[in-house]
């Protein structure tokens, strides 16, 4: 095979040229370099190597999803007589291929299992940890965070076992995101504080550290602690921009707008948006955070709801920034309504909702939950089509001096515990 090795690296180079003009060509030389078995010859594994990636680039480019996937299947028999980590480190770039292809997220799945079952054939323990990693992360962007969780249960007893801490704190990390889309935050805050223990006793590498600043900014930012959250979203958006991660690092600073929104902080939404960082990534998704900070200054409903129409995609496919943007608009329309019938003791449904550029079905469901939660002491008469505010009622004195007397109780309490410990000493 040896002899071969310097033909087929000159082949491999001239599919490389004609990858773009002739992709057909391309992918011909490519597959019969792949068809011979490269032995042990280090210059024939280079090439097939090379050819490899080569190739999965090239169905990347041109998105043949299918052709991608077999090309897995098919060079999986070779690429087991291959080290472990070179054998798992072109699995993974094969695999990370699919992720620029749009609507492949089946096929991810997919493939990642059928990988994992060879994983463990070929009795693979490390790369077989790595691709139930990956396939965690294939179920979350499928919303299917059962299995999530079931996969990463089993993940933690083994990777505690082995005590193996970087694996570990990427599955923590995946554990607290699920939670946390889940909406159980305590346990969401409970997998990150784990996560990050594990991740002081290891080196832990940029792409994971902004992971780990990202997802406390999320949590923080659920308890409504927005300055915490935006000072983590800073050093997330600096983790990714330093990688040449577009995408995370456009989401990262997309979190900062939106802490600084919800602050009422507009001066610092205009001084993000001219920062060196906010023209770098500038697009629709910072221009949609910016359309809304112009609503929320200027307390218009309508132009909140102009903003949410026109950037519907930028605003509603990330869920966190969408759950927040619910928040602030009932926040802003709870303030516009009490607004309107502060001066009135009953007033019209009609007049408040043309008042607040409302539908009278929408703003009438409003009240009601105002009511319910008694941001608004009164009654909805639905028969004359009207709110009846009452004036507040008298505070009652009896839980003043209920109060007061627990108080007491308290204090007799705490001199009696202190007279009991005088004795013992």
């Amino acid at each position: 095979m040896a002899p071969a090795a310097p033909e087929d690296a000159k082949r491999i180079e001239e599919a490389q040229k004609l990858a773009k003009s002739e992709p057909g060509k391309a992918e011909a030389i490519y597959r019969d370099v792949l068809s011979r078995d490269p032995g042990s010859s280090d210059a024939a594994i280079k090439n097939f190597e090379t050819a490899l990636v080569s190739l999965g680039e090239l169905y990347r480019d041109h998105k043949k999803v299918d052709e991608l996937a077999e090309l897995i299947r098919q060079t999986r028999s070779v690429m087991s007589t291959f080290a472990k980590a070179k054998t798992a480190k072109l699995v993974r770039q094969l695999l990370d291929f699919f992720t620029t292809i749009p609507n492949t997220l089946e096929t991810q799945i997919t493939v990642t299992k059928s990988s994992i079952e060879w994983a463990v054939s070929e009795r693979r323990g490390f790369l077989r940890q790595n691709l139930e990693t990956r396939l965690v992360s294939l179920y979350m962007q499928k919303q299917a965070y059962y299995d999530a969780l079931t996969l990463i249960n089993s993940l933690l007893k083994e990777l505690k076992r082995l005590d193996d801490k970087l694996v570990l704190v990427e599955v923590q990390l995946l554990e607290s995101r699920v939670y946390h889309a889940l909406g159980n935050v305590p346990k969401g805050r409970a997998a990150l504080t784990s996560a990050r223990t594990s991740a002081a006793s290891v080196y832990t590498p940029p792409l994971v550290q902004a992971g780990l600043d990202m997802q406390s900014g999320m949590l923080h930012a659920e308890d409504k602690d927005f300055t915490t959250a935006f000072s983590y979203f800073i050093e997330a958006m600096e983790g990714y921009h330093g990688l040449d991660n577009e995408q995370m690092a456009t989401s990262a600073l997309q979190y900062m707008l939106l802490c600084k929104i919800m602050l009422n902080q507009v001066d610092d939404v205009n001084n993000i948006m001219t920062s060196k960082h906010a023209l770098k990534y500038a697009g629709k998704n910072l221009d949609a955070m910016k359309a809304v900070a112009r609503a929320h200054a200027n307390r218009s409903l309508e132009e909140y709801e102009k903003a949410l129409s026109d950037y519907r995609y930028e605003l509603g496919s990330d869920r966190f920034i969408a759950s927040h943007l619910r928040r602030l608009y009932d926040a802003m329309l709870e303030q516009n309504l009490i607004k309107v019938i502060e001066p009135y003791s009953r007033v019209e449904i009609p007049y408040i909702a043309k008042t607040v550029g409302l539908d009278t079905q929408q703003v009438e469901r409003k009240l009601s939950q105002m009511i319910l939660d008694k941001v608004i002491i009164g009654v909805l008469d639905q028969d004359a089509g009207c709110l009846i505010v009452f004036d507040e009622t008298q505070r009652d004195s009896g839980y003043d001096a209920a109060l007061a007397t627990i108080e007491k109780l308290h204090n007799v309490v705490d001199v009696l515990y202190t007279n009991q410990a005088s004795l013992l000493e």
